[in-house]
């Protein structure tokens, strides 16, 4: 299957950055889809057509990631979310869905407690900022960042980091190898990639302040929340998905066996069927 052709990409000024992102639906509430740190709208290449049979989908690479612009900022989640904010406005959606996974989670669940009235139901998938703890490669990163200039950008690494997301290798579409290393080679992606590691983690893992505000008011969520996890995923712990879905009053849980941290890649089928039966 080549995820590339599947879907037409589109492109919009959010502020000054220049956007990718997709809209597939033409019928039903708005959803949005929004990708993990360093990450893509490629994460949800299995999911977007399923929705879109009974949702408006919108899904978009994320400022400094994919094929959207790259500025030299600090991409601290709240300037993440403001980019969101901005991606809203501009599409005129006032209220919506989110699946947010890995950092996307951590940007949807700051948007239920920054604008509540925005948010109608949540996914939470994989999602950071729940906990301090996360893998050493990112935590190693962050706190090191001339490592990354000591490794060359390469296929086989590529090919590393998808196999590290997922518990079956098999489950990753053999073109994102070569799709990834293309992107990783794009001007500002190293940069904004280490910025992005540099502003929310240090060597012992995410920084305080950026996930005890979240952990702190998640009690405050009081939309219908759906909890995804892969319990075998070697990014963030399994662990973290227990302190949503038991801090967040109208959280209900699933847990993949043999998953890494791309449920939606490694049981798609399922996935949706998850989803599709939350949102309903």
């Amino acid at each position: 299957m080549n995820t590339r052709q599947l879907i037409q990409d589109k492109y919009i000024k959010v502020g000054s950055i220049n956007t990718r992102y997709w809209s597939i639906g033409t019928q039903g509430a708005p959803m949005i889809l929004l990708h993990g740190g360093g990450g893509s709208i490629e994460v949800w290449v299995y999911t977007v057509r399923e929705l879109a049979q009974h949702y408006r989908v919108f899904a978009f690479d994320m400022v400094g990631t994919g094929l959207s612009d790259k500025p030299v900022v600090p991409y601290s989640l709240d300037y993440q979310l403001q980019f969101v904010s901005k991606f809203l406005d501009i599409l005129d959606i006032q209220q919506a869905s989110f699946i947010g996974h890995s950092m996307g989670g951590s940007i949807a669940l700051k948007l239920a407690l920054e604008s509540p009235e925005r948010v109608q139901k949540l996914g939470l998938i994989s999602s950071f900022g729940l906990g301090r703890e996360i893998d050493i490669y990112d935590r190693l990163l962050a706190a090191f960042p001339a490592i990354a200039n000591l490794i060359p950008p390469s296929r086989s690494g590529v090919r590393w980091v998808l196999n590290s997301c997922v518990h079956n290798p098999k489950s990753v579409p053999e073109e994102w190898v070569e799709i990834g290393f293309q992107r990783f080679n794009l001007p500002g992606q190293r940069e904004a990639l280490m910025s992005l590691l540099t502003t929310n983690l240090d060597f012992w893992g995410v920084r305080r302040e950026v996930f005890s505000p979240i952990v702190q008011q998640l009690e405050h969520i009081k939309v219908p929340t759906l909890v995804i996890w892969g319990k075998q995923d070697s990014i963030i712990p399994v662990a973290h998905a227990y302190v949503a879905s038991q801090k967040i009053p109208n959280a209900s849980l699933h847990i993949f066996e043999r998953c890494g941290h791309w449920p939606q890649v490694e049981y798609p089928k399922e996935f949706n069927h998850l989803v599709s039966e939350f949102l309903a």
